[in-house]
């Protein structure tokens, strides 16, 4: 009668040691199939990797991923860029960008993927080089943040809108049909003297104004463009408080109606207008952009264009690793949804 193969243990104090060889023979498996089941691969079968995976826990074994991925050449890690740059009144713990960081950390920790969170002042930093994709939140002014990521060479994916000039992956809201969408409530409205407020050389502002001027009825509304200085409830004050104060000599109506690139851009400029003795919405409605929580809260609470940040961010997210993977990815735009109050 042939004698019962003995079981091969290793001690725990020699546990550093250890390798898939010595797991394989205890098992009495394949090195491959160690490396299967650890990796919880489907081509091993669910009760062989139980067992795996317990004799791999009782061995003290430990997978060495640094040197998984540096024979993979991957870091399994995401850089997320911020492009903004925080202020006083616009503070990086706003709904944008929190609301997209988050679900794009989910998605991609779920995935198996660390975050490296930065600004675009420190790309040149070892986390960034060495991350498998990025993905960019806001474009910068003509765009001055997507040609600084693309130097890297890495896989890109930019929160904004799509830009002919700048052929990269895109996920946004739809801007155009959100700045339709305002213009639509301004005609019904009645109100023909406008503004918009934003700053027009940002693709995503452009987008939203080009929406909102192609859809007003030519040549029955007057339009002034205006520039705030930054996004922020300050810049949007001083931007209408100035405008209000050049017109306020001329015989025909100043404004009856404000269209702002963001709700803090909004929020300022009611202000403006209140100091001005003009009030909202009787002679003057305004609206915003982005809903933010704000935006309820405020008086009068603010008509606003709701963006689907939390959705945009898993998007993000699951088009960048598509891209780390070598699969085709196409730029998508989500849709909005202009959310009615009182101004």
């Amino acid at each position: 009668m042939a004698a019962k193969k003995s079981r091969v243990s290793i001690h725990s104090d020699a546990a550093v040691g250890i390798t898939m060889q010595h797991l394989a023979e205890i098992a009495g498996v394949s090195t491959i199939t160690i490396s299967r089941a650890l990796r919880n691969s489907a081509l091993v079968t669910p009760e062989t990797r139980e067992r795996i995976q317990k004799i791999a826990q009782e061995q003290g074994y430990r997978i060495n991923v640094s040197a998984r991925n540096l024979r993979l050449r991957r870091s399994h890690s995401v850089a997320v860029v911020v492009e903004m740059t925080p202020a006083k009144d616009r503070p990086m713990s706003d709904p944008y960008p929190l609301e997209l960081l988050g679900s794009i950390t989910q998605e991609l920790t779920t995935a198996g993927y660390s975050v490296v969170l930065t600004s675009k002042q420190l790309l040149d930093t070892a986390p960034v080089q060495g991350a498998d994709g990025l993905i960019l939140l806001g474009q910068g002014s003509h765009g001055e943040a997507v040609r600084q990521l693309q130097k890297s060479g890495l896989p890109l994916v930019v929160w904004g809108a799509p830009d002919a000039n700048q052929p990269c992956i895109v996920v946004g809201s739809d801007n155009r049909a959100g700045g339709a969408s305002v213009a639509a409530r301004f005609m019904q409205q009645g109100r023909k003297n406008l503004l918009f407020l934003g700053d027009i050389n940002h693709a995503e502002i452009q987008e939203r104004c080009l929406g909102f001027m192609s859809a007003l009825q030519a040549g029955a509304h007057q339009v002034h463009i205006l520039r705030p200085s930054a996004f922020t409830f300050e810049a949007g004050f001083e931007c209408v408080r100035t405008y209000l104060s050049q017109k306020s000599g001329e015989q025909t109506p100043l404004v009856d109606g404000v269209f702002a690139a963001s709700d803090l851009l909004a929020m300022g400029a009611i202000r403006a207008l209140t100091e001005s003795r003009f009030s909202v919405p009787e002679q003057v409605s305004v609206i915003g952009y982005d809903d933010t929580p704000g935006a309820t809260s405020f008086v009068p609470p603010l008509t606003s264009v709701h963006q689907y940040l939390r959705e945009g961010g898993v998007l993000l997210a699951k088009k960048i690793l598509d891209l780390i993977n070598g699969m085709p990815v196409e730029s998508e735009l989500l849709p909005t949804t202009l959310v009615v109050r009182q101004t």
